[in-house]
């Protein structure tokens, strides 16, 4: 038999049931395991409604009048483009800036999931930016003025001064 190294005895025969098994990491569930579910069933209305619109004759009458495409101006889409389709651009506009702000909120936010906190305080060792609510070494009820000055201490015992 070999020893093994740096010990003078004979390697001990380990157990394959016994022995600790090398750690594996473990993944969190997907949170919206449904969400295909949703984008298919939202998909499957509008494509019924389209439908409903296109083959029933008094829906579709019923559409073209409130959108403004039955009675005509100088074109055939006059009307449509002077009442209903003149609002298309102040949705866009509207749902850029709400995406726009949205972002901006996402990207200052605390990294907690869920939270809609501001994160201000970097936690060490990590990329994340947590609120004093989720942070652990932020007090949540607000700091006394002896917390204060012992994190102070703390410092400045760590910057050798």
């Amino acid at each position: 038999m070999t020893e093994a190294p740096g010990t003078g005895s004979p390697p001990a025969t380990v157990d394959p049931a016994v022995a600790p098994s090398t750690p594996t990491t473990e993944y969190a569930p997907d949170p919206r395991p449904g969400a295909s579910v949703v984008w298919v069933g939202l998909a499957v209305i509008v494509f019924g409604t389209l439908i409903v619109v296109f083959v029933v004759g008094a829906v579709r009458h019923w559409v073209a009048f409130h959108t403004g495409v039955l009675n005509g101006g100088p074109d055939k889409y006059y009307n449509f483009w002077s009442g209903f389709g003149s609002d298309l651009g102040e949705a866009t506009l509207i749902s850029a800036v709400g995406i726009g702000v949205y972002t901006g909120v996402r990207k200052v936010n605390c990294h907690t999931k869920g939270c809609w906190r501001i994160g201000k305080h970097g936690l060490d060792g990590t990329p994340y930016i947590l609120c004093r609510h989720h942070h652990p070494g932020v007090p949540s009820k607000g700091a006394s003025h002896a917390h204060i000055l012992e994190q102070h201490r703390r410092f400045q015992e760590s910057q050798g001064r």
